[in-house]
């Protein structure tokens, strides 16, 4: 961002001395060299005039939506009652069993913590609801949030949060059944200043592209993509893609699902479904090789190459109908210091505006050195 593209005043240093120079000259008549001791003062004072007109310029800019940053921002998504998304924990779903099928129900208290093996109890899951085992029955489901708002909870495999922290009578085992996801940390500057851009969609009831867009955005911060389809009259398709490429898991899901069918927000001809986006796999085969002149430097090329095709997998899949383009592996391979650079896979693929590249094998060849 360049914020010099909207100077409310001149901060030039250069020319606010020769303004200076210039009216001391035409008031005292008199012409001031480099050493003069009068020019030196002048020019400290020009210094602080400077810092004085940058800082004014930085101000200024805090009432544009484009450089707003931090408490202002927020003061800002006020105009549009659109507020920061705060930190959100990952959530799961989580299966209690009893020992035996009891003659009565079992009623497991909300708030009821789980973790995972040899955590120690820093970090645990609490359920969001009350469970009821019905008689006869020895199993019961609900979902349960991360005590810890944030990306600590995430990646909890079906299975590993197995801990019953607070023990329940009869309760001989539990288990998440999903994989822990949509936790996120509090809502960027970016990020929120595109919602508050986007926030007047929101305004319409008759069902604009852009106002589910806003609403599923503002179900968890941790979503950065949102494809909006209608295949036919009074359909609409809802895909959510979350930070890093990933695919939302079905408690994403039902919290979008929840946010784009309030009765505030969804026309009541429209019936609105919220599922994944479909994905598109490809693979990545390269050679690459090394200028001779560079050998010194092949291990740290190879090391930034690597990195390269890192950021071009995250690249590849952080947004959805982003064609896969093999152009932009090669692009950034080559910037990473290799001489040539030949591509097997991916081959060039055109993708919707509702699909999501997905990376599959990746097999990374140094082709040695080779004369420029």
């Amino acid at each position: 961002m360049n914020e010099d593209a909207y100077p409310f005043i001149q901060e030039d240093a250069a020319e606010t001395i020769q303004e200076i120079l210039a009216v001391h000259e035409a008031i005292t008549g008199r012409k001031l060299f480099p050493a003069d001791p009068e020019r030196l003062f002048l020019m400290s004072l020009a210094n602080m005039i400077v810092h004085q007109r940058v800082l004014i310029n930085q101000t200024a800019r805090q009432n544009l939506l484009r450089y707003a940053r931090g408490t202002l921002l927020d003061h800002m998504g006020e105009m549009t009652e659109t507020k920061r998304l705060q930190a959100a924990p990952a959530v799961t779903t989580v299966e209690f069993t009893l020992s035996m099928p009891l003659n009565s129900a079992t009623l497991i208290p909300k708030g009821t913590r789980i973790g995972p093996q040899g955590g120690g109890g820093a970090l645990y899951f609490v359920t969001t609801e009350v469970v009821e085992i019905a008689p006869g029955q020895l199993k019961a489901s609900a979902s349960a949030e991360c005590a810890v708002p944030g990306t600590a909870g995430n990646g909890f495999e079906p299975g590993i949060l197995n801990v019953l922290v607070d023990p329940v009578p009869f309760v001989v085992s539990v288990r998440n059944t999903t994989e822990s996801s949509g936790g996120s940390e509090t809502e960027s500057d970016d990020a929120y200043r595109e919602r508050i851009r986007t926030a007047p969609e929101s305004f319409s009831t008759a069902g604009p592209e852009g106002a589910y867009e806003y609403w599923a955005k503002s179900a968890n911060p941790a979503i950065v993509d949102v494809g909006v389809h209608s295949p036919a009259e009074g359909e609409v398709v809802v895909l959510p893609l979350l930070r890093g490429g990933e695919l939302p898991t079905a408690d994403v899901l039902d919290a979008v699902k929840e946010a784009v069918n309030d009765r505030r927000v969804r026309p009541l001809t429209d019936h609105v479904t919220v599922r994944a986006p479909e994905t598109v796999p490809y693979d990545i085969g390269l050679t690459y090789w090394v200028s001779r002149s560079r050998a010194a430097d092949s291990a740290a090329i190879q090391a930034a190459v690597a990195g390269a095709v890192e950021g071009y997998r995250l690249w590849q899949k952080s947004r959805l109908g982003r064609d896969i383009n093999p152009s932009e592996l090669i692009g950034r391979v080559m910037a990473a210091g290799a001489l040539r650079v030949n591509v097997a896979s991916p081959a060039y693929t055109e993708l919707s505006a509702l699909k999501v590249a997905q990376d599959g094998k990746v097999n990374i060849v140094y082709g040695g050195l080779a004369d420029d």
